[in-house]
């Protein structure tokens, strides 16, 4: 997890360290879309408008009575969102290159601002400028869609300034989770980023009351089983042993 020293637009908060993963989980394929959300709350907050668009404009908090009310109706699935290590274990499927695709970036592969530095008010040429329609870009080796760009991503961590040096195991955020304004983890970068911030270290902040035209998510299955017994419980072609 994080970044190599000599990784083009690094950040000195992706420190390169181990992390184990001891249970299986299961990432969705997209991110939340529009029609998703309508159907399970009602109402569709979205600045970009689009049915199978992701929603966007929704915080933290929304996103959690969202995921309450998912999991009402359909208990056995016990959705929530991932954790930071999961997300970034999800969005490079294997790889360590800068983006899950490789080295270069195109507007081609990432809904993003098309420049590699950010210059307000400049774009690169064929830059959409708003959110695409999810499976709109080539999927990961994993069959997991716009791990890069299109929109921010909530985590369910709080925020840590620097990833540890040291080897982890099961990293699940820290402390000061139920304190009210305490700020939490984004991935992935969106379609206003530029190139260094939808690599797949990127990490970001955000208060979780906080609502805007880049913030959606993607949810994960919540079952603590060990991969083995996922296996027999659920296909498992999309993922590592």
């Amino acid at each position: 997890m994080g970044s190599p020293t000599d990784e083009k637009g690094r950040w000195g908060d992706e420190t390169l360290h181990r992390v184990t993963l001891t249970h299986g989980f299961w990432l969705a394929e997209t991110t939340v879309t529009q029609v998703l959300w309508q159907t399970i709350m009602g109402a569709n907050p979205r600045h970009f408008k689009g049915d199978n668009r992701p929603v966007e404009t929704v915080s933290w908090d929304d996103a959690q009575t969202f995921l309450d009310k998912l999991n009402q109706i359909h208990p056995d699935l016990s959705v929530r969102l991932p954790w930071e290590a999961e997300w970034e274990y999800a969005c490079r499927a294997g790889t360590q290159t800068p983006f899950n695709f490789g080295e270069e970036l195109t507007l081609d592969n990432v809904n993003y601002r098309g420049t590699w530095d950010y210059k307000e008010n400049e774009w690169g040429e064929g830059a959409k400028k708003s959110t695409a329609d999810v499976k709109t870009y080539p999927c990961n080796a994993w069959g997991l869609y716009e791990m890069h760009g299109n929109v921010w991503e909530w985590c369910q961590d709080v925020w840590q300034e620097k990833l540890p040096a040291s080897p982890v195991i099961d990293p699940e955020g820290i402390a000061g989770g139920d304190k009210a304004g305490v700020g939490r983890v984004v991935r992935g970068g969106s379609w206003n980023n530029n190139g260094r911030n939808v690599r797949s270290a990127i990490r970001s902040r955000d208060d979780p009351a906080n609502r805007d035209g880049r913030l959606g998510l993607r949810f994960a299955l919540g079952l603590e089983l060990q991969p083995a017994q996922q296996c027999r419980e659920r296909p498992c072609a999309k993922l590592p042993p």
